[in-house]
């Protein structure tokens, strides 16, 4: 339609959000599906931060709140910093958004120019070169098959660079691969970009809270604290917090830069929603031993699908070490043919397959940048996940 401006014609719709959506409404038609894409955990709000909401409302603080964020949540980002992460900031160094999508989304629309290059490892998050093509600028993808551990080389990282390079996204934990960079590796990494001082790097971490197996978390300007005056930390309450619908993420980085994602965020939404933003303090300030309990859970579905997932004919999965996601591989089930007739020739007709036959609903991993995979939400129920194993066992035992 000729009034839809021209930059739409570069994205698409978010692929999780779609798989999800459709989902939810073959379930409302009464079909038997069981859901596997979204990337939420399945735990209820932590009762303490549900108090903490209401208890704003009934104060009144129920008004417009600054574009950076309220004051008290700012500290609390910057003492969570400091604590967990040994990162030292201000409060004027740190921005608050309504998710961290639209932390990426400001930080992107802030800084890119035509032409200026994002690095994005793959397979990696839907959104990542979506919101940089809507800033005018250009991803440029780093392929990071399994046998890396779906993680990025500093050869790999030095070959993508270019005069043009403006960020590298490093996300780890990983959404989709649940793949995290050692503090070796970051340090590997940041060598690199020390020899690249035009090169900034956005570090998300949304997923830190949540690893396995006795993995430690770093994040990069923890480990190359020479690269802090250009990196900006991302994370938010999202996943470790169970609060994916209450819409808080954070980005510290240095003040010039925020200034600039805040000017964006003044003529979008203005600023997240105050009640949330109180709501997000009482959770990074108050009780964090529910955490640890979720991530024995997690785990335990982790090893539950990992374990089903290999028993099944033609797929190949490896274990991460944190978020809550597995990535398999399904390159065995490529050229086969469906009972109907049907021959699957890519990830995108697996996941197609597994949703007619079976009634799973995952993401195809060239959603991700990374073929022939697909992703997996372990992030529900356990019965549930067995039950939609058993049924992808069955899906790929009916292939020939």
């Amino acid at each position: 339609m000729p009034f839809i401006a021209d930059r739409l014609s570069n994205i698409k719709p978010s692929p999780t959000v779609a798989v999800n959506t459709m989902a939810n409404e073959m379930r409302a038609a009464g079909k038997n599906v069981i859901g596997l894409g979204a990337g939420e955990p399945d735990f209820d709000t932590p009762e303490h931060i549900k108090e903490a909401a209401i208890k704003a409302m009934r104060a009144g603080r129920t008004k417009y709140a600054p574009p950076a964020g309220i004051p008290e949540l700012r500290q609390a980002v910057v003492d969570k910093l400091r604590r967990d992460n040994g990162l030292d900031y201000t409060p004027a160094q740190v921005a608050v958004g309504g998710g961290g999508k639209q932390c990426i989304y400001n930080a992107l629309m802030a800084t890119l120019n035509p032409g200026d290059e994002v690095i994005i490892p793959a397979p990696y998050w839907v959104s990542y070169p979506d919101i940089a093509m809507l800033a005018e600028g250009k991803p440029v993808f780093v392929s990071c098959p399994v046998d890396q551990d779906f993680k990025m080389t500093p050869a790999q990282l030095e070959a993508a660079i270019t005069p043009r390079t403006k960020w590298l996204i490093l996300n780890s934990p990983s959404n989709p691969s649940g793949a995290a960079y050692s503090e070796a590796e970051l340090q590997a990494l940041a060598a690199v970009l020390a020899r690249n001082s035009h090169v900034w790097i956005m570090t998300d971490d949304m997923y830190e809270k949540i690893v396995y197996d006795d993995f430690t978390f770093h994040s990069i300007a923890g480990v190359a604290p020479d690269l802090l005056g250009r990196t900006l930390t991302l994370n938010g309450v999202s996943k470790a917090y169970c609060m994916t619908g209450w819409r808080i993420g954070y980005a510290a980085g240095p003040e010039e830069l925020i200034k600039a994602m805040n000017k964006i965020q003044s003529q979008s939404t203005t600023s997240a929603s105050t009640i949330s933003q109180w709501a997000s303090v009482a959770a990074l300030e108050g009780p964090q031993d529910f955490i640890a309990e979720h991530n024995v859970v997690f785990k335990d579905r982790r090893d539950l699908v990992v374990s089903m997932l290999n028993q099944a004919k033609g797929l190949r999965c490896s274990t991460p070490v944190g978020a809550f996601y597995v990535y398999p591989s399904c390159a065995g089930v490529i050229g086969k043919r469906t009972p109907g007739g049907k021959t699957i020739t890519s990830d995108e007709d697996f996941a197609a397959y597994l949703l007619e036959a079976e009634g799973v609903a995952c993401v195809h991993g060239e959603a991700f940048g990374l073929s022939p995979y697909f992703r997996i939400s372990y992030a529900t129920a356990t019965d549930v996940l067995e039950d939609a194993c058993t049924r992808i066992q069955r899906a790929c035992g009916g292939l020939s």
